[in-house]
């Protein structure tokens, strides 16, 4: 198994009453460990493993899908694009329940989304004083999709407490520099209402069926319309129609799930936007040879059935009897979504000089940048650099906006739902070049 000692299983006691312990995975940087900064990495869902983020987005390691035969066991292969080539980088399985995170009593499983993000904090201290070389370094809290949340609460928590005297217990305090979020989950009348406009902007719906939604729901997308209103009722049903056949995830795509986007591709709330980043994962006899190779679940597939294997969780340090069956992403029926809106947390962080990167793959329905865009501007930063595009070997990646107090915002040209999936070599030269300007600029 390549990166062995790197991938070397660890667990942090995150609440010792109820005994809820945090795994992780922690792999230094190929540039230059003890200079370049640390990132703690929260995948998104609530409930999606760290190893998704790690072996799909942002990892040194992939699945040899192309090279797989049915039957045989998954080979992982060097990714030269990761992001551990210009930082260290810890993948946590959080919440508690996630991957191979578990609780000794019950009990623990039940926690919030601010609960958790203190629960980041006392990993992070915990972790620190068992790696005090990474103690002064820069921290990052980094994640995409759901962890739109998370991200922001978890770094306002450490925040919080670095100005506060009555939190000295012994451990390191973080060195909580910024953070970045990707197609972040924020606050659902902005991530609701940009699937529309973001559907006519892309040519899935046309003009006369957009002016029919935005005429009869009075130009409000943001639930599911009261049916009593007929006319808003009728064009929503209608788009849900035709759009039904498209991947929510990346829109060019193909859609390889069991089931379509459905009505949530259009009225999403908190309770069901989980579902948008999981397809069909669970493996089955013939999976692939049902699947179109170029269906992204062929790898994700593989990675039930490597994170199953006996030798792996020993590999891995896996507590034997903590969890059954591992799961990519895994519903916590006990976890509670306790925060409506991120934005306040983005303007009490950046407005106390940490530093924010948003970013999005321009091609994703399920988080667009069309609502990203929107709550930036409402939370009214005067812009310090206008939109521009930015360049990875003299073409255009994306584009970028730069406003007051450290913040940030990118697109990904030709990104999905984790841009770095999608487009890994792009977000690379962005996490790089944003790390390393004071301005934050990309281009």
């Amino acid at each position: 198994m390549p990166y062995r000692s790197a991938l070397g299983g660890r667990y942090v006691e995150v609440d010792d009453e109820n005994g809820a312990r945090l795994f992780y995975y922690f792999i230094e940087s190929e540039r230059n460990p003890a200079e370049d900064p640390l990132i703690l990495w929260i995948t998104g869902g609530p409930g999606c493993s760290a190893l998704s983020g790690l072996l799909f987005e942002i990892g040194p390691l992939k699945f040899d899908v192309a090279g797989y035969t049915e039957g045989t066991f998954p080979r992982l292969v060097y990714f030269e694009d990761s992001w551990t080539k210009v930082s260290n980088i810890i993948f946590l399985d959080s919440p508690v329940g996630t991957g191979f995170s578990y609780s000794r009593e019950e009990a623990g499983l039940n926690v919030s989304l601010t609960e958790s993000g203190r629960q980041h904090h006392v990993f992070l201290r915990k972790w620190l004083a068992e790696h005090p070389e990474f103690a002064s370094q820069p921290l990052y809290i980094g994640g995409d999709s759901y962890s739109g949340y998370t991200v922001p609460v978890t770094a306002m928590d450490i925040a919080t407490s670095s100005r506060s005297r009555d939190d000295d217990d012994g451990y390191p305090k973080p060195n909580l520099v910024g953070y970045l979020v990707g197609n972040p989950g924020t606050d659902d009348r902005y991530d609701s209402g940009g699937k529309v406009p973001f559907m006519h902007g892309m040519g899935l719906i046309s003009d006369e069926l957009y002016e029919a939604a935005r005429l009869g729901c009075g130009g409000d997308f943001y639930k599911t319309p009261d049916l009593t209103n007929t006319r808003c009722a009728s064009a929503m049903i209608a788009i849900y129609m035709v759009t039904v056949g498209v991947n929510p995830m990346h829109i060019l795509e193909p859609f390889c799930g069991p089931q379509g986007p459905g009505v949530r591709s259009i009225f999403q709330d908190n309770g069901s936007r989980r579902s948008m980043l999981v397809q069909d994962d669970v493996p089955h006899p013939g999976f692939f040879t049902k699947q179109p190779v170029e269906c992204r679940n062929n790898g994700y597939r593989l990675s039930n059935i490597w994170a199953d294997d006996p030798e792996v969780r020993d590999a891995l340090g896996i507590h034997k009897a903590s969890i059954g069956s591992w799961s990519r992403c895994t519903m916590l029926p006990y976890y509670r979504h306790d925060v409506s809106t991120a934005i306040p947390y983005h303007v009490n962080l950046t407005k106390a000089g940490y530093r924010a990167l948003v970013y999005s793959g321009d091609h994703d329905l399920g988080m667009t940048f069309v609502g990203t865009q929107e709550w930036i501007r409402r939370i009214g930063y005067p812009i310090v650099s206008d939109w521009r595009p930015w360049f990875v070997n003299r073409q255009v990646a994306g584009f970028t906006r730069t406003y007051a107090h450290n913040l940030t915002f990118a697109t990904v040209k030709g990104g999905g739902h984790t841009a770095p999936e999608y487009r890994p070599k792009e977000c690379l030269a962005m996490l790089d070049r944003w790390t390393s300007s004071a301005a934050g600029q990309l281009s």
